[in-house]
C-alpha cells in the first residue's frame, strides 16, 4: 500500500505531514474537499511527521526563494532525508508537493516519486488553512508576522535591479517628454494669441514658439523697445535682423494698448513656458543618457526617441527583445493592423519605425523593403543589448552602416556584406574593446598590489 506524505514551505519553516488512507481519499475526493475547513476531521486524514523551523530572515528568504525556482536546497534536502523513510522504503511512497518543478528536483536527489495532482492540492489548501492549530506552539500571530516579513523581504529581493540599465525610468520619461511638447506647444499658442493683442507683427517676425515665448517675456509693452534692446534681442533670436524688425516694427504696431496688471500676468505665463520648454531639453537629454547606458545598440541603430518609443510600447527591453521582427515592424499600428485585418485591406508597413530618418530617405516603392529590414535590425540590437553582459555600441554601428548599404543597393545596386561577414568583424571589435577595457584595471591593481609589499616592508 503506497504512503502519501505532503511537504509544505511557510514561512516560518518547512513541515512535512503523513497523510492516512491516501489511496481512499484519493477516490473520495469532494469528502476530502468537505473535511478541509473542519479542523477535527482533518486532523484525523493528516498527522505531523516533523517541523524544521528557519534559523533566521535572511535563511528563510534564500530558502523560500530556491523553492520558487524549483531548486531543492541544503536546508530542505537535510530535512527531507531526516523525515522521510529509508531509501530502501521510499519506492512505497509518494510525496505531495504543489511545484511540479521542486517535485522533480526532489524526485531526482531523494529518488521518491513526487505528485502534485489528485487529492495533493486540496490536502495542502487545508494544511495551509489549519497550519498554526497542527504545529504545537505556533500561533496564528507568529503565522501571519512571519508570512509579512517574509513577503516584504521577498518582493524586495524579487523587485531589485541593476540602476544603470533599468528600462523603467526610459519609459517614464519618453511618456513625461511626449506629454511636455503636448503642453508647451499648446501653451505657446496660448502665448501667441495673448500676446498678439498688444504686438500682433511679432508673429509674422518670430515664427518659432519658443524663441516668441523668450521674446514675449523680454519684450513686455512694445512702447518700450528702444535701440539698446537690440543687442539683447539678437542674443535670443540668434540673428540682428530680426531683432532690428521687431523694434522697427513696435514703433508703428497695430495692437492694443495693455495694462501693466495684463502684461505681468502674460510675462509670469511666458516665464513658465519657457522654463517647462528648458526642463523638456534636460529630460531629453538625461533620456539620451539614460538609453546610452540600458540600450547602447539599438540607440546607435535607429535614435534615443524612437528606441525609447519602442520600449515604452513593449514595455520593457526584455519584452522588446522577446518579440520577433515582424512585430516589432508594426508596433504602434495596431489599429491599422486590425483594421486591414477586418476589411482585408493591405496591412500597414511600418509603426513606430516611421520616424527613423531610413524610412525617411527610401523611396515611395522601397519604404516597406527598408521597413521590414530594419525591424530586423532593430530585433537582433535590442537581444543584444537585453542579454550581453558587456556593454558595447560596435553591434550597433555595424548594423547602422548595414541599413545604410541596404539603402545605397536599394538606390544604386551595389551588393553589399553578408551579415554573417558582419557580425564577425563587430564580434572581433567588441573582442578588442573588452581586453583593452581590462588591461587598465589589471595595471592599477598591480600597482596597489606593489604599494601594499611596499608598505609592509616598510612596517
Amino acid at each position: 500500500m503506497s504512503k502519501l506524505y505532503i511537504l509544505f514551505e511557510h514561512a516560518a519553516g518547512f513541515a512535512l505531514f503523513r497523510v492516512a488512507e491516501f489511496e481512499e481519499l484519493a477516490a473520495f475526493l469532494p469528502q476530502v474537499e468537505e473535511s478541509v475547513t473542519d479542523l477535527q476531521k482533518f486532523n484525523s486524514v493528516v498527522s505531523l511527521i516533523g517541523f524544521q523551523p528557519f534559523k533566521s530572515a535572511v535563511s528563510a528568504l534564500e530558502n523560500i526563494n530556491a523553492v520558487s525556482e524549483g531548486i531543492l536546497s541544503e536546508d530542505l534536502n537535510l530535512f527531507l532525508e531526516g523525515s522521510l523513510p529509508k531509501k530502501k522504503k521510499r519506492s512505497k511512497c509518494t510525496l505531495g508537493v504543489l511545484d511540479p518543478k521542486l517535485g522533480a528536483a526532489v524526485s531526482e536527489a531523494l529518488e521518491i516519486p513526487c505528485s502534485h495532482i489528485g487529492a495533493v492540492p486540496e490536502l495542502v489548501r487545508g494544511i495551509k488553512f489549519h497550519f498554526h492549530a497542527l504545529i504545537k506552539g505556533l500561533t496564528l500571530k507568529a503565522c501571519s508576522v512571519a508570512q509579512l516579513g517574509l513577503g516584504h523581504s521577498y518582493s524586495r529581493a524579487r523587485v531589485k535591479f541593476n540602476v544603470h540599465r533599468v528600462d523603467n525610468m526610459i519609459i517614464q520619461s519618453i511618456a513625461l517628454l511626449d506629454q511636455l511638447d503636448k503642453d508647451v506647444n499648446t501653451f505657446s499658442m496660448r502665448i501667441r494669441e495673448w500676446y498678439s493683442y498688444h504686438f500682433p507683427e511679432l508673429v509674422a517676425i518670430v515664427p518659432d514658439n519658443h524663441l516668441y515665448t523668450k521674446c514675449a517675456e523680454y519684450v513686455k509693452d512694445r512702447k518700450s523697445l528702444t535701440e539698446e534692446s537690440l543687442e539683447p534681442l539678437t542674443e535670443i533670436l540668434g540673428d540682428s535682423e530680426k531683432a532690428q524688425a521687431i523694434i522697427d516694427a513696435s514703433k508703428m504696431s497695430m495692437g492694443m494698448d495693455i495694462s501693466p496688471v495684463d502684461l505681468i500676468n502674460i510675462q509670469m505665463f511666458a516665464g513658465r513656458v519657457v522654463s517647462l520648454s528648458n526642463y523638456r531639453k534636460q529630460i531629453s537629454e538625461y533620456l539620451h543618457t539614460k538609453m546610452n547606458s540600458v540600450a547602447p545598440n539599438l540607440t546607435t541603430l535607429i535614435g534615443d526617441q524612437v528606441g525609447a518609443r519602442l520600449i515604452s510600447k513593449a514595455g520593457s527591453l526584455t519584452n522588446l527583445a522577446k518579440y520577433p521582427a515582424s512585430t516589432l515592424q508594426i508596433l504602434g499600428a495596431e489599429k491599422a493592423l486590425f483594421r486591414a485585418l477586418k476589411t482585408r485591406s493591405n496591412t500597414p508597413k511600418y509603426g513606430l519605425l516611421y520616424h527613423s530618418t531610413f524610412i525617411g530617405r527610401a523611396g515611395l516603392k522601397n519604404k516597406g523593403r527598408i521597413s521590414r529590414y530594419l525591424a530586423n535590425k532593430c530585433s537582433i540590437a535590442s537581444r543584444i543589448d537585453c542579454f550581453s553582459e558587456n556593454q558595447t555600441t560596435v553591434f550597433g554601428e555595424k548594423l547602422r552602416q548595414q541599413v545604410e548599404d541596404r539603402l545605397k543597393f536599394y538606390e544604386t545596386g551595389d551588393i553589399p556584406m553578408k551579415n554573417i561577414e558582419v557580425m564577425k568583424l563587430a564580434m572581433e571589435e567588441a573582442g578588442q574593446q573588452a581586453l583593452e577595457e581590462e588591461t587598465p584595471k589589471k595595471k592599477k591593481k598591480k600597482k596597489k598590489d606593489k604599494k601594499q609589499e611596499v608598505e609592509a616592508m616598510e612596517e
